[in-house]
């Protein structure tokens, strides 16, 4: 554990109409913290105007000093954002929190060890590992991160279709059933040549998603070098059913864990990237690969 740290500027970023009361947790988290700092740094409130600006905001936050803290006041998408911001400026210094304001979280949830207040006002940075994804867009492109997992199946299929109609568990599970009853597999070609056909592929940094789902038993799996690889080959409706529950009942038990994986589309595919819903073109070449301690956070 790195000694405590204290930041000259602290940039709290939220949007103004989420559904997990951002403003309000984001004003709260400011007070809280001229309170219990025993320094006097620069404390921002940023609101985002449109999809993507986190990004964009945690980026200028990161390269505009060295002792730097972006805060996160979101779910797992709006996190995802500032993480991709913050190491698209190329700062090792600087240093990502998240708290919880959103649907899933799934990431707050599964990692956190303290308060985030309580967590800022000590200043313990820990590091851990992110997921990165190149999906053939060429290095004048940067790559994207997940602080959490990738997701290609009935992952962003299902994520679209919520995004589609109305939170709640209700809604939820309806809009959930909806989809499964019309998904249909996707193949993909390995590396060995081979063609194979999944309902799910994930590649996991944390051990549960999508609020419900325990995907593996690993316990430090933030910080390993590592991440896990959750495949569900094509198989049944009912059979893959069965695997869901069991996920979301006793979990899905020990998966393999690499440092990267490869292979290439066949046809157009989305992907979740913890939150956020991407696409990448036909006949790519994708890699998913770990980045070893990239991210500095607190809490």
């Amino acid at each position: 554990m790195n000694s405590a740290r204290t930041f000259e500027s602290i940039v709290i970023i939220f949007n103004p109409n989420s559904t997990g009361d951002a403003p309000k947790l984001a004003e709260e988290l400011r007070d809280k913290l001229s309170g219990l700092l025993t320094y006097s740094p620069s404390i921002t409130l940023q609101p985002t105007e449109h999809a993507g600006h986190a990004v964009e905001l945690a980026r200028d936050a990161a390269t505009a000093g060295e002792h730097v803290l972006v805060v996160s006041v979101s779910g797992d998408g709006g996190y995802n954002e500032v993480v991709n911001g913050v190491m698209q400026a190329n700062n090792p210094t600087a240093v990502c929190a998240v708290m919880a304001a959103g649907n899933a979280n799934d990431h707050r949830r599964t990692t956190a060890t303290k308060p985030v207040a309580e967590a800022i006002a000590e200043g313990h940075v820990r590091h851990i590992d992110l997921l990165r994804i190149h999906t053939g867009q060429g290095i004048e492109v940067p790559a994207e991160y997940a602080h959490s997992y990738i997701g290609f199946g009935l992952t962003p299929v299902v994520a679209i279709d919520l995004e589609k109609g109305s939170k709640g568990a209700f809604k939820e599970m309806f809009s959930v059933v909806r989809t499964f009853s019309k998904f249909k597999p996707f193949a993909i070609r390995q590396t060995d040549g081979k063609r194979r056909k999944f309902d799910s592929l994930v590649f996991a940094n944390v051990a549960e998603m999508a609020k419900y789902a325990t995907l593996s038993e690993a316990d430090d799996k933030l910080s390993d070098g590592k991440f896990e690889v959750v495949t569900l080959p094509h198989k049944a409706k009912w059979r893959v059913l069965l695997t869901a529950l069991r996920a979301t009942t006793q979990g899905l038990g020990d998966q393999p864990s690499v440092g990267s994986y490869a292979f290439s589309t066949l046809k157009p595919l989305p992907y979740q990237l913890d939150g956020e819903v991407k696409s990448v073109n036909a006949n790519t070449h994708v890699r998913v690969e770990c980045a070893p301690a990239a991210l500095p956070i607190l809490g």
